[in-house]
């Protein structure tokens, strides 16, 4: 069994949203993201989705796509992003789940999965821009589901791996609100999405402050899942 990683899947199945209007690497993405997934992901696989799954704006706008990702291979667990704003309470999540047989999908929101001696741990994350008060507050909030994540995960001795959608560092930025929470418990590891095209210059990849950063915007790994382990 192996653990893998990839965000950005805007996928728009039942909208007319197309994504090649943002360059040549989003062309046909859908298809790529097909064979690629399913030549490298078996059933036994685990694949973390951390946000901006789909462009439908409610749960029937995203069934589609929902049932596009449940019938991938292997197991997924979705957070959320910026885009997804299908997103609902978990309890309507998960009934969403069961009503429609998408049993290969899980969420993550205020909790963990086990993967082996690790857990999946995770959050959308926000902007910083705490000079403005709305966005302060959607930080704090994020951050603190971020800590409850990885506190969850630490009380069944796992060691807490983070799935963000926002970067928390870009350039020479760092966003502390979430940074500190994770140099709180000492978590080595961070995959995040969010970023495209010229952006991904910008992107850290690598070890900052004594944690590795992987971007793994669909576009910037080419469709195909990252393995982490």
């Amino acid at each position: 069994m192996s653990l893998f990683a990839i965000a950005d899947l805007h996928l728009s199945l039942s909208v007319d949203k197309p994504m090649d209007i943002f360059g040549e690497h989003w062309s046909n993405h859908v298809e790529r993201l097909t064979q690629n997934w399913n030549e490298t992901v078996t059933n036994n696989d685990v694949v973390v989705i951390p946000g901006d799954i789909s462009w439908g704006i409610n749960l029937d706008e995203a069934k589609a796509d929902f049932d596009y990702i449940n019938r991938l291979n292997g197991t997924k667990i979705i957070s959320k992003g910026n885009h997804d704003y299908w997103w609902s309470t978990i309890s309507k999540l998960n009934a969403f789940l069961n009503d429609n047989g998408f049993n290969t999908i899980k969420f993550l929101h205020n909790n963990h999965y086990a993967y082996g001696n690790y857990g999946i741990c995770g959050t959308r994350g926000w902007i910083n821009e705490t000079s403005v008060p709305a966005d302060a507050k959607v930080l704090a909030r994020e951050a603190q589901r971020l800590e409850v994540s990885i506190q969850s995960a630490l009380k069944e001795n796992l060691e807490p791996i983070v799935f963000l959608h926002y970067p928390p560092v870009f350039g020479n930025e760092s966003n502390y609100d979430i940074l500190d929470v994770m140099y709180k418990y000492n978590v080595k590891e961070c995959y995040y999405g969010h970023l495209h095209g010229n952006s991904h210059k910008y992107a850290v990849c690598g070890e900052r402050d004594g944690i590795n950063f992987h971007l793994i915007s669909g576009d910037f790994v080419q469709f195909y899942p990252k393995l982490v382990f």
